[in-house]
Formats: C-alpha cells, sequence, structure tokens
C-alpha cells in the first residue's frame, strides 16, 4: 500500500495514472491498482520530485509505459541502461534474422525435453556470415546421428560477433526465469576432416 497526495498522482493529467486518480476513488479517496507494485514508489519518487531510479531501471520503464507517464518514459529511455538496451543491443538483434521466433523455439523444445530429466539440451549453430552458410552442410555432417536439436541463429549484417549473439541468447532466456548454460560444442574428430566452430552447447537446468 502507498500513500500520496492528489496532486502526485495527477502530476500528469494525461497518463493513465492521473485518470484512474480522477475516476476510480473509492469513498475515502483511495485508488486500487490491481498491478505488482514492487516498483510503484520508484515512479511516485518520479511524481514527487523528478527523482530517476538509479536500479531497476528497466522494470521501472516498463511500469512508466503502463502509466503512460511519458516523460518519465523519455528520462529513461536516456539512461546509459536504457540507452544501451534500445539503441544499441535491441537494434542489433534486428539484424538476426528470426532471433525472437528462435527464442521461443529453444524454450519450447528444452521443455518438451525436460520429462523426467534434470536438464535438456539444445544445440545452437550461429552461422555469423554467408561464407558459414555455405559450410553449413559439410558442418551438419560432423554432428552424430543421435545429437540434440539444433536451431539455427544468422547470418547477420552488423559489428557484433558471434559471442555477443551468445550472450544476448543467454541473457534473454534467463530474463524469462530459466537457467542456463552455454558452451561450446566440438564434435568428435574422428568424424570428421575439418573443425567447425559453429555448434554451441545450451543446457537447461531444471532442478
Amino acid at each position: 500500500m502507498f500513500t500520496t497526495s492528489l496532486s502526485t498522482l495527477t502530476r500528469h493529467p494525461g497518463s493513465k495514472l492521473g485518470e484512474l486518480a480522477f475516476r476510480e476513488t473509492d469513498s475515502e479517496g483511495r485508488v486500487f491498482i490491481d498491478r505488482d507494485g514492487a516498483h510503484f514508489g520508484a515512479v511516485l519518487d518520479f511524481l514527487r520530485s523528478e527523482r530517476l531510479p538509479s536500479e531497476h531501471v528497466l522494470e521501472v520503464h516498463r511500469e512508466a509505459v503502463h502509466y503512460d507517464i511519458q516523460p518519465l518514459v523519455k528520462r529513461l529511455e536516456e539512461t546509459p541502461q536504457m540507452f544501451g538496451e534500445l539503441v544499441a543491443r535491441q537494434q542489433f538483434l534486428t539484424r538476426v534474422p528470426h532471433y525472437w521466433e528462435n527464442i521461443e523455439v529453444l524454450i519450447r523444445i528444452a521443455r518438451a525435453e525436460a520429462v523426467a530429466s534434470r536438464h535438456s539440451t539444445i544445440l545452437i549453430c550461429v552461422l555469423r556470415t554467408e561464407d558459414d552458410v555455405r559450410c553449413y552442410d559439410n558442418a551438419a555432417r560432423s554432428l552424430d546421428a543421435d545429437q540434440p536439436s539444433v536451431v539455427t541463429f544468422g547470418p547477420w549484417k552488423a559489428t557484433p560477433g558471434v559471442s555477443d549473439l551468445l550472450d544476448c541468447v543467454r541473457m534473454d532466456i534467463q530474463n524469462q526465469g530459466y537457467r542456463v548454460q552455454l558452451e561450446p560444442h566440438t564434435p568428435d574428430k574422428s568424424f570428421r576432416s575439418k573443425t567447425y566452430s559453429f555448434f554451441h552447447k545450451l543446457t537447461f537446468t531444471w532442478w
């Protein structure tokens, strides 16, 4: 429960929060908001004094968007944390074909393989360039027949490399609450004549 003034809630009258304060109060002047209040205090701090949060910036930004408090949204998007996420990382990911669809596929496969298991393992194939794509068939033949499912990322035209893409994959899966580990996967040398570094093992740990 939070205690504040009507003038604070209506500091920006065009916001959803301001409209709630005007229209949804009960007979005692209380407003019930059916939403997790973990970061609502930071929203109130901004409305009272325009002070920005020093932590949980992404989460507070999500709340600012929900309540349509545009001055807070814009100020947060100018912070280094948000600028790096929106302008650098997200713009990179838009250049990786089917990135978010592949994240969903990875999670769906891992959950399907979790029955009576402690771990689920999936192979990620990262093809950075068009030349890598042309080598894919030879690289795939180096895998054992019983290897786990393979999900392929790339190619893309942007400065970040393979390690950056893998960091994004790990981050975006962990942000959904999963415990994962990434490590290079190298097929047995006896089954191949050339080394390919396209494959990486993604392991989900369930318990």
